[in-house]
């Protein structure tokens, strides 16, 4: 029986985090697969700490938590979650997927992904696609979001040879045999860790699909952690492709 492994890096979302938590539990995943959560905390406040402990009683065996003593980012954050799955996943079909701790994206979107994978066979990724109906903020700054994530994406293709719509989507999802083949090729800290996981898929020739997901942006005022810089960074990190750690087992 297969297990679906949710990694949820974690920093200061004590506002959604139970929320969100909840709707990952409650995803109607097909009958044979299973469902764990990692939540990885990655130096998150007082406030956060004490949702996450609360989320975790509510919710009995369904997760595992595993804590950064100080902040790391993001790209750390999903390292270190993909290294404890690496060493618990038993099963030749488990699959992994990232989940954000807020609520931009719908858990039960998780279907589609899992769908798409056993469609491959077992040795694939799957993507969603935020843009197939072109959810987006009402106004410029929506506009302007997806625009931007839009040339990303067609700079990440160019360089990786692929051909994608929402190389920024959160929601990555792959067999846990390719998430080890990946996790030596990861270095990214912080929000890099998009375009560096599609650099590796693409490097290691991992057949992918791409499935349509449900998206609810939010805005900087809202919680939004995800700027300008990390733009430029992305930009960096897809003309870098991927850069190994020279050790896997480190998650910086």
């Amino acid at each position: 029986m297969p297990t679906l492994y949710a990694v949820v890096p974690l920093y200061n979302e004590s506002a959604t985090l139970h929320e969100c938590l909840a709707r990952v539990v409650a995803v109607a995943l097909p009958s044979r697969w299973t469902l764990r959560i990692v939540v990885v905390d990655d130096g998150s406040d007082e406030a956060t700490r004490a949702a996450l402990m609360n989320a975790k009683a509510r919710l009995h065996n369904a997760v595992t938590t595993m804590r950064h003593e100080r902040n790391r980012g993001k790209g750390a954050a999903v390292a270190t979650g993909f290294g404890h799955v690496a060493g618990v996943s038993t099963d030749t079909e488990d699959a992994v997927i990232i989940q954000d701790a807020d609520l931009e994206y719908d858990p039960a979107d998780f279907l589609g992904l899992i769908h798409a994978l056993e469609a491959i066979g077992p040795r694939g990724a799957a993507f969603g696609n935020r843009w197939h109906r072109g959810a987006v903020r009402a106004g410029l700054k929506g506009r302007l979001h997806m625009g931007i994530n839009r040339l990303l994406t067609k700079w990440s293709n160019a360089r990786c040879g692929i051909r994608l719509s929402d190389m920024e989507c959160c929601y990555k999802a792959m067999r846990v045999g390719v998430m080890r083949e990946v996790l030596p090729l990861l270095s990214e800290r912080g929000f890099g860790i998009e375009p560096e996981l599609v650099a590796a898929l693409a490097r290691l020739r991992v057949p992918f699909r791409e499935v349509p997901v449900s998206y609810s942006p939010r805005t900087r005022a809202e919680g939004k952690k995800i700027g300008p810089l990390d733009g430029i960074r992305a930009l960096w990190v897809t003309f870098r492709g991927v850069s190994p750690r020279s050790d896997p087992r480190d998650p910086q």
